[in-house]
């Protein structure tokens, strides 16, 4: 089990997302407001706070939504859970996992500044089976 750390959304696809505490997961569609929302398999993103401290380590100021993540998570192993797993988020939000990790084909300025990016790697995306309200320091958690 996790904690949501923060829900960040952005209004364009390409630029880093902003943490706006807390927001409206809508089934089979993603973060309501959200550029990357839409009827396909990567509708939500999640990136570890583990893995921005990674980067941290480099010596980059980053955090939460530097790397274009909806959800920003605490505790749990996100790179390590199978396609398939369901996640129980906050009180109602269901969410499976889709697809772990992404081919970056255009190599964002975190790459250029550190020489990697965890987001490829380390990120996951997720399809909304239950939508509702997701906020910060909601669990996150794995469900049969």
């Amino acid at each position: 089990m996790g904690i949501i750390k923060a829900v960040c959304t952005s209004e364009k696809t390409g630029m880093r997302k902003k943490n706006i505490d807390e927001g409206l997961l809508v089934q089979e569609h993603g973060l309501l407001g959200d550029a990357h929302a839409g009827e396909w398999h990567r509708q939500v993103s999640l990136l570890a706070m583990e893995s921005i401290n990674k980067m941290r380590a480099l010596g980059l100021d980053v955090g939460p939504g530097d790397f274009a993540e909806n959800l920003t998570t605490e505790g749990i192993d996100l790179v390590n859970l199978p396609i398939g797993t369901r996640l129980k988020i906050g009180q109602e939000v269901i969410g499976e996992v889709t697809q772990i990790g992404k081919v970056c084909h255009t190599h964002c300025a975190i790459y250029y500044q550190a020489g990697d990016c965890v987001m490829p790697k380390e990120g996951i995306f997720i399809r909304v089976l239950n939508g509702g309200k997701v906020k910060v320091n909601d669990e996150i958690r794995e469900i049969s």
